[in-house]
């Protein structure tokens, strides 16, 4: 409990989420499924989301440690989303639920989001790379759904 009354444990969480995270896509490069889908010619070389998520997740935790006391909750939830994406995709091998899973965490940020916005301008606008990343990240996974 002592962990979620703290605000530096956003960075903590949010390093736990990306490293939980990775670790269901590490091997998508070497993996025989994900080879094999049909992606869309806008889907970027591997090593572009390992240098786009720290980033993002970093400034999402900036946001989050800003706002700590009115967004801890929203926050720790679209982690658990968060991380769980990729585990669906590509360790369950469901592109449809991942793609639930993702339309349902573009809701829950795009509400703090909004929070975001009353409570503090930069955490604001340090968190809207993120939403943008969400949606294209939504569309690659909806190419797959309706292409496979």
């Amino acid at each position: 409990m002592f962990l979620l009354n703290n605000k530096y444990s956003v960075f903590l969480f949010a390093l736990a989420a990306l490293i939980l995270g990775s670790f269901a896509s590490a091997s998508a490069s070497n993996d025989v499924w994900y080879q094999s889908l049909l992606k869309s010619n806008l889907n970027p070389p591997g090593y572009v989301f390992g240098i786009v998520w720290p980033i993002l997740f970093f400034l999402m935790s900036v946001s989050a440690f800003r706002t700590y006391s009115a967004t801890k909750l929203s926050f720790f939830v679209q982690l658990v989303f968060n991380a769980s994406w990729s585990w669906i995709f590509f360790f369950f091998q469901m592109p449809f639920l991942a793609l639930l899973n993702i339309w349902l965490l573009i809701y829950l940020n795009i509400l703090l989001l909004n929070s975001l916005h009353k409570l503090d301008m930069l955490a604001w606008i340090i968190y809207i790379p993120y939403i943008i990343w969400l949606l294209f990240a939504s569309y690659l996974n909806l190419f797959i759904v309706l292409n496979n």
